[in-house]
């Protein structure tokens, strides 16, 4: 093959000194996935070395920046800027139709692809001239193979079996197991029916020639001669053709292939390389958008190729089951969405049952089948209402206390006005009152326990000392970090280096799987900067049976690529005005306050005298300074989180940061952070201001206050 490099033109038209042919047109389509985007892109230039590569991009108009950072970092890359979203088909047609490689790799933006990947791909189809498509092994986020790699055409009876969960209960018999071909081995060669668009290598001439109009005037011709004429010239002769631009999203993958068998073309699967997909990331299974588009494509592909082959009948029944298996997923995507509003139902209307019942046995008297009926179900109801419209069942909602807060309330006052109108339940209204506070505390708890539950992930770095000490000061800069990170593995040939603000070493790459097992680590972070991916999928491969997650810390950014979840350690800077609109009310802030300085205020003396006896250099006499300031939180002169006038920044006063008792810069594990770390942390602070962000940075700063060392500490008077 040849060894000319990454061509640097992001023209769509090539120049002449560009004419040749490439080994391998490399086409991404990208929507709103810009970090999934740049990390594809960065393992695409390390497996193009040593070949000659052209890459494209097109952009269905994302407004994440995708465009831009293209532009920027990946200026070899070929950039098709779309202005609307015209579907995954038609955006790599646009690709195809310029593309001068001998062959075409279809890849998904969310995908990561090995160091040897195009290579191997590249030699499989020069040993195999009657393949028109070969694909790898796909990796899930964990590890795990990947069904979708092969597959079977959804045949009646294949689907069938799909359909009616036998390809699950018999995944190795070579009748039911037929869709995703799980009676064969995952690591021999197959040839397959059909291959996953996200990651799928077709030879270029297969989509305009059949094997045998190839054969007969020569491949290398036919392509030189196809390349040179102008994309809207090129015509399809007895080839598969470009992607069906009738599937908008979902099944296009399906349809080429089964038009690349038809033209007399081999599709096959090999297990010699991976990538790793993250599947999904802008439509989710279960969405209407998903359900929509993904069982719209099995219909249409049912009835372009389905229905001249088979009876009327039997595809309309094959039809018929593609829609109740649409219907299935929505009922249980819906099922899934409303499991934590009924739970939130059934608690309420369990607590105010109870006070009920024990306010009926205070007066003598039996619990009203009618208080059973609207009273319990009416606070119930109006609780999940407010919980909702304040955003708690939201994505990340139910680790917010405010949400469940104003559930309550407005359960209270749904109940509480109803009794006015119908006066058979203003018996009603003392209990209801009653159960306020009962049912506030519980839909807190609930969440304060849910977030107990889940904890701080424990994280280990694999790379070296250097990214493990900036993955350090990145999470040590951040008042709300994903994980704590324990320590680093280092590759086993790293000398063993003290690099400053790096974490403990904890060993080598070869003690990974017993670290994890024996440490209880939750997250594993792989160090883009000094790991090739090949190394990468094979620790992951080490640790797919293993509960832990993998992360990838991209090179040179500020942020952990995971499962479908980008986590920015950076919290970017923005302007200070544009902080107003997302600051939380006084009245949500001082719901939370007061509770907790009515504590601090009656702890106050118990602490006091603990510092007398401790000394002044003790964690009570620190503890004591805080609480003696409780009655300033009380009257509103002071809030409990937020900036301290001896902290060395100062927000704009735009930002809307009273004084405070703990302030933000104390959650942070610098000794000396710099001016840009603390605007970080206090911007991060503004713009996600919540009752469970303040319990955290709470927490957080009672727990550095008590490492605190005794000489630091101030008169206890002082305040």
């Amino acid at each position: 093959m040849s060894t000319t490099p990454l061509i640097s033109s992001t023209s769509a038209a090539p120049s002449e000194a560009e004419a040749g042919v490439f080994d391998l047109s490399v086409i991404i389509v990208n929507y709103n996935v810009r970090e999934f985007l740049e990390q594809a892109l960065r393992s695409v230039r390390r497996a193009a070395e040593g070949l000659s590569v052209e890459v494209f991009v097109v952009d269905n108009n994302s407004v994440d920046g995708s465009v831009e950072m293209v532009r920027r970092d990946f200026p070899e890359v070929r950039l098709i800027a779309n202005d609307g979203n015209v579907g995954f088909g038609r955006a790599n047609n646009q690709a195809i139709r310029r593309a001068r490689g001998r062959h075409l790799l279809i890849l998904n933006p969310d995908t990561i692809v090995q160091e040897d990947t195009f290579a191997t791909l590249l030699r499989f189809m020069e040993a195999h001239p009657e393949a028109g498509a070969v694909g790898c092994q796909i990796l899930n986020p964990d590890g795990a193979f990947a069904p979708e790699s092969r597959r079977a055409f959804p045949t009646p009876d294949v689907a069938f079996y799909r359909m009616t969960g036998l390809s699950r209960l018999f995944p190795k018999s070579r009748r039911f197991g037929r869709y995703n071909l799980t009676y064969l081995p995952v690591d021999a060669v197959a040839e397959v029916d059909a291959l996953s668009g996200s990651c799928m290598l077709v030879r270029h001439a297969a989509l305009y020639f059949a094997p045998e109009t190839l054969a007969r005037e020569g491949e290398e011709a036919a392509l030189r001669t196809l390349v040179a004429a102008p994309p809207d010239e090129r015509r399809v002769r007895d080839g598969a053709g470009l992607f069906d631009e009738d599937f908008f999203m979902y099944g296009e993958d399906l349809d080429w292939c089964f038009r690349i068998q038809r033209a007399g073309w081999k599709i096959f699967y090999t297990p010699e390389t991976q990538i790793i997909h993250y599947k999904g990331e802008s439509t989710k299974k279960g969405e209407l958008r998903y359900v929509r588009h993904f069982y719209g494509a099995m219909i249409l592909f049912t009835q372009k190729h389905f229905e001249d082959r088979y009876s009327r009948l039997f595809a309309g029944v094959l039809k018929a089951g593609i829609m109740v298996r649409a219907m299935v997923t929505v009922l249980a995507g819906g099922l899934r969405r409303l499991a934590a509003p009924l739970t939130d139902f059934l608690l309420v209307y369990a607590i105010v049952t109870l006070v009920g019942y024990l306010r009926a046995v205070s007066l003598g008297a039996a619990l009203s089948p009618l208080f059973l009926a609207t009273v319990a179900p009416g606070y119930g109801l109006g609780a999940v209402v407010g919980i909702a419209l304040a955003g708690g069942y939201r994505r990340g909602g139910l680790r917010r206390i405010r949400p469940a807060l104003v559930g309550a309330l407005t359960g209270l006052l749904a109940v509480a006005a109803a009794s006015f109108f119908v006066k058979e339940i203003a018996f009603s209204r003392v209990v209801v009152l009653a159960s306020f506070p009962v049912v506030a505390l519980a839909l807190a708890v609930r969440r304060f326990v849910r977030n107990a539950r889940e904890g701080p992930h424990r994280a280990v770095l694999v790379g070296h000392g250097a990214e493990a000490a900036r993955l350090r000061r990145m999470l040590a800069g951040h008042p709300h970090p994903p994980f704590d990170l324990t320590g680093y593995l280092a590759p086993d040939e790293a000398p063993d280096d003290d690099v400053p603000d790096a974490p403990p070493r904890l060993g080598s790459i070869r003690h990974l799987r017993d670290l994890v097992r024996l440490r209880h680590i939750d997250d594993v972070v792989f160090a883009e900067d000094g790991l090739s991916h090949r190394t990468i999928f094979r620790l992951m491969q080490q640790l797919r049976d293993l509960p832990v997650q993998f992360r990838i810390l991209a090179q040179g950014r500020e942020h952990v690529i995971g499962k479908a979840s980008i986590d920015d350690l950076s919290t970017p800077l923005l302007e200070a005005d544009r902080a107003v609109g997302t600051l939380r009310t006084t009245t949500a802030r001082r719901a939370f306050e007061l509770p907790v300085a009515l504590v601090g205020l009656l702890a106050h003396p118990f602490v006091w005298a603990a510092a007398r006896l401790a000394g002044p250099g003790s964690f009570a006499a620190r503890l004591a300074r805080r609480t003696r300031q409780m009655p300033a939180v009380l009257a509103g002169r002071r809030a409990l989180v937020g900036s301290r006038p001896e902290d060395p920044f100062r927000p704009p006063p735009e930002w809307d940061l009273p004084p405070a008792v703990f302030s933000i810069a104390e959650t942070l594990r610098l000794t000396d952070p710099a001016p840009k770390e603390l605007n970080r942390a206090f911007w991060f602070y503004v713009s996600h201001q919540s009752a469970s962000l303040d319990w955290d940075i709470l927490v957080r700063s009672l727990r550095n206050m008590y490492h605190e060392r005794g000489e630091r500490a101030e008169p206890l008077g002082k305040s």
